[in-house]
């Protein structure tokens, strides 16, 4: 049994691309960047289930969401206790566990394991509306308290979620044009999707006249992540005073990123590109030396790890590989060759990623009229700008071949006569207009 401690720190809703340590040209990220320098970096880390609920459950289970069955955000579905639970396994091997979180506000039996539930949200009328200043009032004296014991904590910040209203000081830090300019059109067609008008109508109207500029918007939520990694560089700081850096893991990661304004996807978290799936992945442990993973890795992939680092023999039931050889750089060959993705909430979509290319198939229309079938070269369009279906058919037949092969066998080994988005349905996107 390890006598390391574990800090997870999840920055919900932040791309891996928007932060120095990944190549973004904006100091959004200074605390986290130099945090980086001293961990392991996971280039290309994806989630395979997005967005909160579904990502979060694959986290802490170390399954797909084909297995442990949570499919959409705000499905009517709780977490199967037949599902191996991360804090809830250390907490059985003697870990004093804390989550300051708020996800069991949805009901989804997210407290269980931890003996510590701080929600701090609760205080708020939203509870995405509680910053990571407010977050750390109550983590940085709970760590205070238990520093002596052996414990796994896991912190949720929601800074850069919507709605991007980062304090008044910060929100010129990355634009200096101006954001009512007739001019602009990049943000024509946002009201197409529900979302748009909620947006216009609950926080648009909060930053002053008519916005007419989407890259605004992307400033703006530029801020917010380095008004989090202001709160990142004080834990981090508290770690380093009560004498935690040599006995602590400290892991950073999202359970999904944003779309800005392509494909049509306004400052949402919906639609299986990279700037949703490519997440942060930082590991900073005592023995591994800092380097840079450039093979993918996955959500999946989090809770065996965490458990072999622990010293705990990784649960039959997880799906996912412990990537502790990577980290040590005792491998440096692929994990896995290619990953799942699904999505269910707004959109019915499944995917196949490898480092090459991506193949999307959607069950069923979207709002956006996006074709059913998607495939996109990330080496020459990282943007997922081209599709190119029509022009490179045999790829598209292949992995589309390679997808439904592996969901027949998911279904197969988890009892499943249906596919389990057509048998759910979408959540938030059901009362869309055909």
């Amino acid at each position: 049994m390890s006598n390391l401690n574990v800090i997870v720190i999840a920055i919900d809703t932040l791309r891996a691309d928007h932060l120095g340590c990944y190549g973004y040209g904006r100091e959004t990220s200074p605390n986290i960047d130099a945090f980086a320098g001293a961990s392991v970096v996971g280039e290309w880390h994806i989630a395979p289930a997005i967005p909160t609920h579904p990502s979060f459950v694959t986290i802490n289970t170390g399954q797909y969401s084909i297995t442990h069955g949570i499919v959409a955000h705000g499905g009517g579905r709780d977490i199967p206790r037949t599902a191996p639970w991360l804090p809830q396994v250390l907490h059985q091997q003697g870990y004093t566990t804390c989550a300051v979180d708020n996800l069991s506000q949805w009901r989804l039996d997210f407290h269980r394991g931890y003996e510590f539930y701080i929600d701090p949200t609760q205080r708020r009328a939203l509870s995405l509306n509680a910053d990571n200043r407010e977050i750390n009032r109550r983590l940085l004296p709970w760590l205070e308290h238990h520093c002596s014991e052996r414990f796994f904590c896991f912190v949720h910040y929601w800074d850069p979620h919507t709605p991007y209203l980062p304090p008044r000081a910060y929100r010129k830090l990355f634009y200096t044009g101006d954001p009512n300019d007739p001019k602009h059109a990049n943000l024509a067609g946002m009201e197409k999707h529900r979302l748009g008008k909620v947006w216009r109508e609950t926080w648009f109207n909060k930053l002053g006249p008519h916005i007419t500029d989407a890259e605004y918007i992307v400033s703006l939520y530029d801020a917010e992540i380095r008004y989090c990694d202001e709160g990142i560089g004080q834990l981090l700081r508290t770690v380093e005073a009560l004498g935690l850096r040599e006995n602590t893991v400290i892991i950073l990661l999202s359970d999904h990123g944003e779309m800005m304004y392509r494909h049509g996807i306004f400052f949402d978290h919906h639609g299986l590109y990279d700037g949703n799936l490519r997440v942060p992945f930082l590991v900073r442990h005592p023995e591994y030396a800092p380097r840079r993973l450039p093979m993918m890795t996955a959500q999946v992939d989090v809770a065996p790890t965490i458990a072999e680092i622990c010293g705990i023999t990784v649960p039959q039931e997880m799906e996912g590989k412990s990537l502790v050889p990577w980290l040590r750089g005792d491998r440096q060959d692929a994990v896995r060759e290619s990953i799942v993705c699904q999505e269910c909430t707004w959109q019915m979509k499944w995917a196949l990623r490898t480092p090459e290319y991506k193949f999307i198939l959607a069950r069923q229309p979207d709002v956006y009229g996006t074709p059913l079938r998607e495939l996109y070269d990330l080496r020459s369009d990282p943007r997922e700008l081209v599709n190119m279906v029509e022009r490179c058919p045999e790829i598209a037949r292949t992995m589309e071949q390679q997808l439904e092969e592996w969901i027949e066998e998911k279904m197969r080994r988890n009892g499943l006569t249906k596919d389990p988005l057509l048998a759910h349905g979408l959540t938030l996107g059901k009362e869309e207009p055909a």
